[in-house]
C-alpha cells in the first residue's frame, strides 16, 4: 500500500459525537465563527492566537477571568507571558472528576495482577501525604522529586505536590546514580519519594545502594519517603537519616495521626511551575525544562479533547515510565474524567501480547505506545485475532516516526476499525505539535494534522516555508505549553540557544519534516542526525522504514561521517535475528531494498553486523554519539553515561570506531 493511501475514515456518528465537532458547533453558536473543514479551523487558531486560547479557556469552563487579564503579552518567544493575573491549579481540574462510579486508576505490573484504585483511596492518600509534606515544611515552590516506577504512588505523590503549589519532578528507577544526580541536583528537592527497587523482564533490581548515593549527594533533602516494591519495610537499609515509609507518609506521618480527609488546593499564578522535565542529556547536563500550571492545563485539555477525543468514563493507557514525558501526558487523561491505566514492567514480557491482553481485559479505550513497540509486534508476527478489542477506540503512537508499514500492520493485525493516532511532540512542550484529527481520514505513514494553536511549518535553510518539501520543523508563534523557563537559567541563555539560534524569533524543534499534499505531516527523523549524502539531505527514518520491512533485521542504526577529502563514509549497523548471518546475499538484499525504495544515495558504503544498538533510557537511538565516536571523540565525551539504557552497546561501537580510524589513518 502506498504512503498516503486512506486506511480508516471516521464514521459520521463518530465525528458528530466528538469533542472537536462539539467545539466547532460551540464556536459557531457562541463566537459566530464558521469552519467548513479542519484546515480553515487550524488557520484561524494560528492567525488569531489570543482568540483561540480564550475560546479554549471558555469552552472548558475554566475560572471566570477578571477584565484586566490579557490572554498573551506582546513579547516575542521565549518571553511571551499568558493570562497574567489569572489564578488556578492544575490538580483542581483533576479532583473535580472524583466519583464513586469508576476508579481513578487501574494498575497492573509484571508481577502484580490488575487492580483498581478508587477515587476515595486516592484522595485519602493525597490528603494524608499533603499533611505529612506540611509537617516536613514543604512550601509553595519547593521541589518534590520522585524515583519511582509507573505505579499509583507516583500519581498520588504528583497530585499531593502540585495541589500545594510545590513542583514535581521524576526519574524512573532504571536511571543510574549519575543520571539522577544530573537532574535532581539542579533543582535541589526538599523531599524524595523513592522505590526500593523495580521489576523488569522477570528480574528484581534492588536500588537501595543507589538511593544511598543519591541521598548523600542531595543535601537539600529534608526527608525521604520509601515505597516498598521488592522488599518489605523490615528489611530496608538506612537510606537517609530522616526516612519514612510510604504507609506512614500517606497516613500523615504516623499511622495514628488524626488527619482531615480533605485535599488542599492552593491557587497559583497561571505561569507558576507545575513540573520539571528533562532533556535526554546525551551531550551534557540535561536541560531542566519547567512547565506552568496554566500552560499545561490549557494544552492538555485541548489535545486530549480535540486530538485524542478522550471522554469521561473511558480507560486511557500509555505505556511509559516516570522518566518519559508520556507519563505526565498519561496523568493528564484525568482532566477529561478518564481513568488512567498504569503498567509497570517490560512491554513484551512474557510475550508480545501482554499489553494487548490488558487492553481486552479492562477494556482499554485509548491504547498508547511507541512506534518501536508496534514495529516489534510486526517483526514478531503478533496478531490480536483472539482478543476482544471491540471497545478499543484509538491506538496512539509516538517516540519515533511510525512508517507506513506500521500503519498497515495495525489495521491488518490488531484492529481494522480503530483510529490510529500517530503523534509527535517532545519533552520541551509535554504534548504533541502534530497528532490526531477526527475531521480527517487516517492515511498510511502520515500524521493527520498540525494541532490547533500550533503554527508549525517546514523551513529551508534560509527560513522560507516549504510546500510539500522536506525541511526543518519550526513553530513561528508562541504557545502556552512552551516552557516558562529552564531551571537555573535566569537570563534565558540556554533556552534561546536550544531553540532560537538557527532562525531568530522562531522555534526550531530539530525534526526533519514534510507537510503533505493532504496537510498531514511526515517526520523523517532528527535534523541533527540527517545524512548529507552528495549534497542531498536524507532523514535517517527513510532508511529505517525500508529496513523495518526486512524480516532478517531486528534493529539498525546509520550515520554519515564527513571525511577531510570532501568525501564521506556512511556505515549501516544492523542487529540480525538469531541464527541469521550477514551473508553477501543479505547485504545485496539490503542494498537493493534501499536503492529501489529510496535512491542510490541511500545505499550505505558498508553494512556491519552488531549485537545491539545503543539507546537512551527514554528509547532514542544514539546516532550522534556514534558519529562522534567515528570522528575520534572519546567515549566519555560523546554522551553522559547516566542516560544510557544499554551502555555496553556504545562501548562496542567505540571499538568499531577505533578499528575504522586505524584503517583510514
Amino acid at each position: 500500500m502506498a504512503e498516503g493511501e486512506i486506511l480508516w475514515q471516521p464514521a459520521d456518528a463518530i465525528w458528530q459525537a466528538s469533542h472537536l465537532a462539539h467545539y466547532v458547533q460551540w464556536l459557531s453558536r457562541e463566537k459566530r465563527l464558521s469552519f467548513h473543514d479542519y484546515t480553515t479551523l487550524w488557520q484561524w487558531s494560528v492567525r488569531d492566537i489570543p482568540a483561540f486560547w480564550q475560546s479554549v479557556w471558555e469552552y472548558f469552563k475554566l475560572p471566570r477571568l477578571d477584565e484586566h487579564v490579557k490572554v498573551m503579552s506582546g513579547d516575542p518567544m521565549p518571553y511571551t507571558r499568558w493570562f497574567a493575573g489569572a489564578r488556578l491549579n492544575y490538580a483542581a481540574h483533576v479532583f473535580k472528576h472524583a466519583t464513586d462510579q469508576r476508579p481513578a486508576l487501574w494498575f497492573a505490573a509484571e508481577d502484580k495482577p490488575l487492580r483498581p484504585v478508587s477515587w476515595q483511596t486516592l484522595l485519602q492518600h493525597v490528603a494524608g501525604l499533603q499533611y505529612f509534606f506540611q509537617q516536613v515544611g514543604l512550601q509553595k515552590g519547593d521541589r518534590v522529586a520522585a524515583y519511582l516506577p509507573n505505579a499509583p504512588e507516583a500519581t498520588i505523590g504528583w497530585l499531593a505536590t502540585v495541589a500545594l503549589g510545590a513542583v514535581w519532578s521524576s526519574c524512573s528507577p532504571d536511571f543510574g546514580v549519575q543520571g539522577v544526580l544530573d537532574r535532581f541536583r539542579q533543582i535541589q528537592p526538599k523531599i524524595l519519594i523513592a522505590a526500593d527497587g523495580y521489576v523488569y523482564q522477570g528480574k528484581r533490581y534492588d536500588r537501595q545502594q543507589q538511593l544511598k548515593s543519591i541521598c548523600e549527594a542531595l543535601p537539600s533533602l529534608a526527608c525521604v519517603i520509601l515505597v516498598p516494591r521488592i522488599h518489605d519495610e523490615a528489611t530496608w537499609q538506612d537510606i537517609h537519616p530522616k526516612q519514612v515509609s510510604w504507609e506512614d507518609a500517606v497516613a500523615g506521618g504516623s499511622r495514628r495521626a488524626p488527619i482531615s480527609a480533605d485535599v488542599q488546593v492552593v491557587e497559583v499564578d497561571f505561569s507558576h511551575p507545575l513540573w520539571i522535565l528533562y532533556s535526554s542529556g546525551t551531550t551534557g547536563i540535561p536541560k531542566a525544562i519547567t512547565h506552568s500550571h496554566g500552560g499545561m492545563l490549557l494544552e492538555h485539555l485541548k489535545y486530549l479533547a480535540f486530538h485524542n477525543d478522550v471522554h469521561a468514563g473511558e480507560n486511557f493507557f500509555w505505556y511509559t515510565t516516570t522518566g518519559w514525558m508520556m507519563w505526565n501526558f498519561l496523568q493528564a487523561s484525568l482532566l477529561m474524567g478518564a481513568t488512567a491505566v498504569l503498567y509497570d514492567g517490560h512491554p513484551a514480557y512474557p510475550d508480545m501480547g501482554v499489553l494487548w491482553r490488558l487492553a481486552a481485559q479492562l477494556p482499554i479505550h485509548h491504547f498508547g505506545t511507541s512506534a518501536p513497540f508496534l514495529m516489534s509486534c510486526k517483526k514478531n508476527g503478533y496478531r490480536a485475532d483472539d482478543l476482544d478489542l471491540a471497545s478499543l477506540r484509538s491506538i496512539g503512537s509516538t517516540g519515533s516516526p511510525l512508517p507506513a508499514e506500521g500503519f498497515e500492520y495495525v489495521y491488518q493485525s490488531i484492529k481494522s476499525d480503530v483510529w490510529l493516532c500517530s503523534m509527535s511532540g517532545g519533552t520541551d512542550i509535554c504534548t504533541a505539535w502534530v497528532g490526531g484529527c477526527l475531521w480527517r481520514p487516517v492515511r498510511s505513514g502520515e500524521i493527520q494534522c498540525r494541532c490547533l494553536g500550533c503554527s508549525m511549518y517546514a523551513y529551508d535553510e534560509n527560513g522560507k516555508a516549504l510546500d510539500h518539501e522536506i525541511g526543518e520543523m519550526v513553530v513561528t508563534a508562541p504557545m502556552p505549553c512552551m516552557p516558562v523557563y529552564f531551571w537555573n537559567d535566569p537570563d534565558f541563555t540556554r533556552y534561546r540557544e536550544s531553540y532560537f539560534e538557527m532562525y531568530p524569533g522562531v522555534w526550531r524543534h530539530g525534526d526533519w519534516i514534510r507537510i503533505t499534499e493532504h496537510d498531514g505531516v511526515i517526520i523523517y527523523g532528527r535534523s541533527d542526525a540527517t545524512l548529507n549524502r552528495q549534497g542531498v539531505r536524507i532523514g535517517t527514518a527513510e532508511i529505517y522504514r525500508v529496513l523495518d520491512r526486512l524480516p532478517e533485521i531486528k534493529d539498525s542504526l546509520i550515520v554519515n561521517i564527513e571525511l577531510p577529502n570532501g568525501k564521506s563514509y556512511m556505515p549501516l549497523f544492523v542487529v540480525l535475528l538469531p541464527e541469521i548471518e550477514l551473508s553477501i546475499g543479505l547485504k545485496q538484499k539490503i542494498q537493493e531494498a534501499l536503492r529501489n525504495s529510496c535512491s542510490p544515495r541511500h545505499v550505505p558504503d558498508e553494512i556491519i553486523a552488531v549485537d545491539d544498538i545503543p539507546y537512551t533510557i527514554s528509547g532514542k537511538k544514539l546516532e550522534m554519539p556514534v558519529k562522534k565516536l567515528f570522528l575520534g571523540m572519546p567515549l566519555e565525551k560523546v554522551v553522559q553515561p547516566g542516560v544510557l539504557r544499554n551502555p555496553d552497546a556504545l562501548q562496542a561501537f567505540e571499538t568499531l570506531a577505533q578499528s575504522w580510524r586505524s584503517r583510514f589513518s
